[in-house]
Parts: structure tokens; sequence; C-alpha cells
């Protein structure tokens, strides 16, 4: 575990290539969804992670949290590759240490994390996790990445571009955050490619590049010609096979040109935001945050075709257009489907 001691202010990220790329990603996203100067102290901030910052659940919330200490709203510190049996302790320390608010994500531990809270009253924390958010613990909300929205975009240009229907779906494990995004997905696909045929498979760990390339050689030799990548090392798999892939949470087609055709981007900017106005206002409280990821709420979109900007068939794009206008405007939804996804 990279554990840096509180308050210690972060500012070596360009350390590997993808926090480099990320980072001007972030200043990208800063432009669309500006983050006021205020003229007050910056609030402490503490991110906490159970895997590195480059994950791509993790990236988005470490990426917004370096724009808004660019900003001068927040102080940023964090812990990275931190295991669920020290993730309470972790918590404590920050919280001893003043920090006011601590973000990351509880879902491997999420009763011992909430002892925790109830520690420390005077603490408001940020936290991803599946269950809701409840009064007994007053100073935690909750989120999730709702990007269906984006995912289901996504996938009506998968089905457009797919020769044979057969779609391979490699996941990390199969909790409502990655189910209802895989869902998503295929009910686009559906949209263009009606008879498309899915194989659906979990590798049991949130960063296993090895894994996740491994089993989605597995889908090509089956006959799959586009993997959906819910975890980092699918669109490896399909580079080498050359085959195309669909991106998740982050836009990765600059390190692959020729395989990523689209990527479902999660925005963390407007769920961070919310928390830290609520605290300026001192009015944070137990509260669902999920709804910040939503399309409508600016955080999620679908990421600039790039390199395949001529490829999609028009229609598939013309489709694309309506369905993001009625997403932003409440007329058309998304299903948020939680249960786990089958091969099918």
């Amino acid at each position: 575990m990279r554990h840096l001691p509180p308050l210690f202010p972060v500012g070596q990220i360009s350390r590997r290539a993808l926090i480099r790329s990320g980072l001007a990603a972030a200043a990208a996203s800063a432009a669309t969804l500006p983050l006021p100067v205020f003229a007050q102290e910056p609030i402490s901030v503490a991110g906490i992670y159970t895997v590195p910052v480059e994950q791509q659940w993790v990236s988005r919330i470490h990426l917004a949290a370096e724009a808004a200490k660019e900003a001068g709203q927040i102080s940023y510190t964090f812990s990275e590759n931190t295991a669920n049996t020290d993730y309470p302790r972790v918590m404590r320390e920050y919280a001893e240490a003043g920090v006011k608010l601590i973000v990351g994500e509880i879902f491997g531990v999420e009763q011992e994390a909430r002892e925790v809270v109830l520690d420390y009253p005077d603490t408001a924390f940020l936290l991803g996790s599946s269950l809701p958010a409840d009064p007994e613990y007053p100073n935690l909300a909750v989120f999730d990445n709702y990007v269906q929205d984006a995912s289901y975009l996504s996938g009506i240009i998968a089905g457009a571009m797919t020769e044979t229907g057969k779609i391979g779906m490699v996941g990390g494990f199969p909790i409502p955050e990655v189910n209802r995004l895989m869902h998503a997905f295929m009910a686009g696909v559906r949209e263009t490619r009606p008879d498309a045929q899915f194989q659906v498979s979990f590798i049991g760990s949130w960063f296993d590049p090895p894994k996740a390339k491994e089993t989605a050689f597995a889908m090509i030799e089956g006959g799959t010609d586009l993997l959906y990548a819910e975890r980092f090392g699918v669109s490896d798999a399909a580079q080498e096979k050359g085959i195309l892939a669909i991106g998740n949470v982050i836009d990765t087609q600059s390190d692959y040109p020729d395989t990523v055709v689209a990527s479902a981007i999660w925005h963390f900017e407007p769920t961070l935001q919310a928390a830290l106005d609520a605290i300026n206002a001192g009015t944070f409280k137990a509260a669902d945050y999920g709804v910040y990821s939503f399309m409508k709420e600016g955080g999620s979109s679908l990421a600039p075709l790039g390199t395949f900007e001529g490829k999609v068939p028009q229609s598939a794009l013309d489709l694309v257009a309506e369905r993001e206008a009625a997403i932003k405007s409440g007329e058309f939804t998304v299903e948020i489907d939680d249960s786990e996804p089958t091969s099918s």
C-alpha cells in the first residue's frame, strides 16, 4: 500500500503515462465543467483507494480532485492500494489529522467503514457504496457511477460496428455498479443489432489486466469480433487480435487508436462539486449522490470518435444524437438494471 502522510501535498503524479494523459483529460473536463475558485480556505480532502489511481473508476475520482486542487478549492492527499482490511485504519488516520472530506470506495468494507464514520461526526465522508444513504450515519454521503446513459449510447455504436453480432463482455465483479452499465450497453447494441449475442464473464478482480486479457482471448477464439472493455487488459487483447473494443469510464482511444471505437466516460466533477458546496454551506449530510453521474447532470458523456470519425454508419450516429438529446431533456430514460447479466 502506498500511504502518504496526512495532508502531504501530492504533486508528483506524472510518474506513469496514464496519469499524464489523464491529467490532460482532466484539464479538458475542467473546461467543460468549470470548478469555481472560492476565496475561502481550501477544504482539506483525502482520497482512500483500494486500487492504483490508474484504475478506471478510481482515476476519475482522483482526476476530479486534482482539478479541484488546481482551482484552489481543496488541498488533496491520497492513499492507493489500500487493502480492505486496512481501510478503516486509514480512514481513522486521516480523520484524526483533521481532514475535512474523505472520498473513496467502501464496496468491500461497508459495515466497518460506517463504524468509523460514527466516531468522527465532524468529518464529511463521500464514499462509493452499493448501499443507500442512511440517516443513522448523518455525515456519510454515498455515490456510484451511474453512467448507464453513456453506456447505452456506446452500445448503439457497437451494434453498428460488429460484423458477426457476437460481442464479448469482460467485467470485474457482478455488482450493481458494473451490472447496470453492461445491461445499458446491451440495450444499446440491440437498437442497431437486434440479433446480437453476448458472452459475459467476470474475472473476480478490479485490477488484473493479464487475467482480463486472457479472458478476452478466449472470447475471441469463440468468434467474438467486438469486446466491451469494462476492465483493463481487454483492449490489449482486442488490439493484438485486430478486433474492435468499446471503452468504459475513461477514454483510452489514444492508446488504442485502431481498436477503441467509443467509450462511456464518467465525470466525477459534479459529484465532488456538490459535496464541496454542501460543506461550504454547512449542509453536508447523508445523501445519495449517484444522480450527479447522470448525463443530464453532466456526470457522464460519450467520448469523441476520434480516429473512428467517418467510420461509424451515419444511421447509428443519428440515433445516438437523437437519444442523447432525449436523455438530456428527460424525454428518454435508460433503464437501470442492477441484476447480474448473463450470456445470451
